[in-house]
């Protein structure tokens, strides 16, 4: 719509009667002309508006401010994304501002736990599991470990080797025991001598030994102690042991024993028996072999040996 012109306005006030008479208003809009490749122009068109029956001027500022949030209500619904909620003037100007800020505090609700939930999705096994699983895998390894250490150590065994036994005395007497019962009594002193070897290439070995008894006839008549003592790894030592029995009774097994002088001529078959106890700590004590080695050595004592080894190499057998 055109604004008309002053002789336009003017011609038409006389025509009219005097009881129609009605102040006319004009109220410049603003409208965008766009041209191409120009910046938009800016220009203001009058529109006649007729005057209220009161007279008063008509609300020339609020059609505008109207007009303009429209405009911009206009422009922000196209600039809203697919399937979002499209807010109208309405519902924020007229009694909706609580129930439109209700709204939007709900959407902002699901929002805010969509996010969450892709977080959560993204961030996939929580770290206690990554905990557990580490937990397990290291235990699993630790304890193959382990038993690869002890695989490999349980076939390195130390190694005895008895050498010789010498008898210093040896004799058979006629007397009684504690209780005063008449019989044959038998004293000896003898010195064994043995090697001890610790095979095993990568840990020592703590060693200790049960007594070893020399016996005549199921009869003990002569016992010894081994110190404990601890070997290295690829190394050995040279151990001689005492064996001593005084005035032990034969209580009738020695009868062809004795003699008036004490010494015997007669052969005496005697066996030494005893146990050595190897015990390692490869891994602390989760990896602890532990190695047992029965010596039993059969010796035929003679008049004539006395104060000579007598060789063990042949005589002995070893039980693990």
């Amino acid at each position: 719509m055109h604004a008309k012109t002053d002789s336009e306005v003017t011609s038409l006030a006389p025509s009219s009667p005097d009881h129609n008479r009605r102040p006319v208003y004009y109220v410049q809009s603003p409208s965008r002309d766009s041209h191409d490749g120009e910046k938009t122009t800016t220009s203001f068109h009058s529109t006649p508006v007729l005057g209220s029956p009161m007279g008063s001027p008509p609300r020339s500022q609020s059609s505008v401010g109207h007009h303009s949030r429209e405009s911009s209500t206009s422009r922000f619904s196209g600039s809203l994304k697919p399937g979002s909620r499209k807010v109208s003037p309405n519902d924020v100007g007229s009694g909706g501002r609580k129930g439109g800020q209700k709204n939007w505090k709900e959407c902002d609700v699901i929002e805010e736990e969509g996010l969450l939930e892709d977080e959560e999705s993204q961030k996939g096994l929580p770290r206690r599991c990554y905990f557990l699983a580490f937990l397990v895998g290291f235990c699993v390894l630790f304890s193959l470990f382990a038993l690869i250490l002890y695989g490999a150590s349980k076939p390195q065994k130390p190694s005895i080797t008895m050498k010789s036994i010498t008898f210093e005395r040896f004799m058979v007497q006629a007397g009684s025991d504690a209780t005063g019962v008449s019989t044959d009594m038998i004293s000896m002193n003898s010195t064994v001598k043995l090697t001890f070897r610790n095979t095993a290439t990568f840990f020592g070995v703590h060693v200790a030994s049960t007594p070893v008894y020399l016996s005549y006839s199921q009869l003990a008549i002569g016992s010894g102690n081994m110190k404990k003592f601890y070997q290295s790894r690829k190394s050995q030592r040279s151990m001689v042991l005492s064996v001593i029995g005084d005035k032990i009774p034969l209580y009738g097994s020695g009868a062809s024993l004795s003699t008036p002088t004490g010494m015997t001529n007669l052969p005496v078959p005697l066996k030494l028996v005893f146990t050595v106890r190897s015990k390692a700590y490869v891994l602390g004590k989760l990896v602890k072999p532990k190695f047992y080695k029965k010596i039993e050595c059969s010796i035929v004592y003679n008049t004539k040996k006395l104060n000579i080894p007598i060789s063990l190499k042949n005589s002995c057998t070893y039980d693990d």
